[in-house]
C-alpha cells in the first residue's frame, strides 16, 4: 500500500511525524480519509475519532478543531486538541462531561449555551474513543 508523510501536530506540540498508510478525520463536512497519492485537499476539522493507520495498525484518538492539508506526498493535521486512546483519562473526561452538562442547564445566554454544547462533544467523543 502507498504512504505518505504525515504529521500531526497541536499547539503542544507534535503528536506524529511519520509515514503512514491511511489517516482519517471527522471535518466540519464529515468524515475524511486520505490514502496514498491523494489530491491536494484542506479542510476545517470538527470534533471526532482520527485514525491513523501506520504498517497495518490503526491508532485511534479524539480530536477537535484545526485543519488537515494534504499536498503531494504530505499530510498535515494541525489539531487544536489531540489525544490517542490509550492517553485518555476516563475519569477525567467524565468529570468534563457532567460538568458540561451542568453548564447547558445553567447557561444564561445562547453564547454559554454554545460553548457548553461544545464541551460536552469533546467529553463525549473523548469518553467513545476511550472505551473502544
Amino acid at each position: 500500500m502507498s504512504t505518505f508523510h504525515l504529521q500531526i501536530v497541536t499547539p503542544d506540540g507534535g503528536f506524529f511525524d511519520g509515514e503512514a498508510e491511511r489517516v482519517s478525520v471527522r471535518t466540519i463536512d464529515g468524515e475524511a480519509a486520505v490514502l496514498g497519492n491523494h489530491i491536494p485537499y484542506v479542510t476545517a476539522l470538527g470534533t471526532g475519532e482520527a485514525r491513523v493507520v501506520v504498517d497495518g495498525q490503526t491508532r485511534r484518538a479524539a480530536a477537535s478543531g484545526g485543519m488537515l492539508a494534504v499536498t503531494p506526498g504530505h499530510v498535515r493535521v494541525v489539531a487544536s486538541t489531540f489525544e490517542w486512546a490509550e492517553d485518555i483519562d476516563v475519569e477525567r473526561a467524565k468529570r468534563a462531561k457532567e460538568d458540561a452538562e451542568q453548564r447547558i442547564q445553567n447557561a444564561k445566554d445562547p453564547h454559554e449555551l454554545q460553548l457548553a454544547k461544545a464541551r460536552l462533544s469533546r467529553a463525549q467523543v473523548r469518553l467513545n474513543v476511550a472505551k473502544r
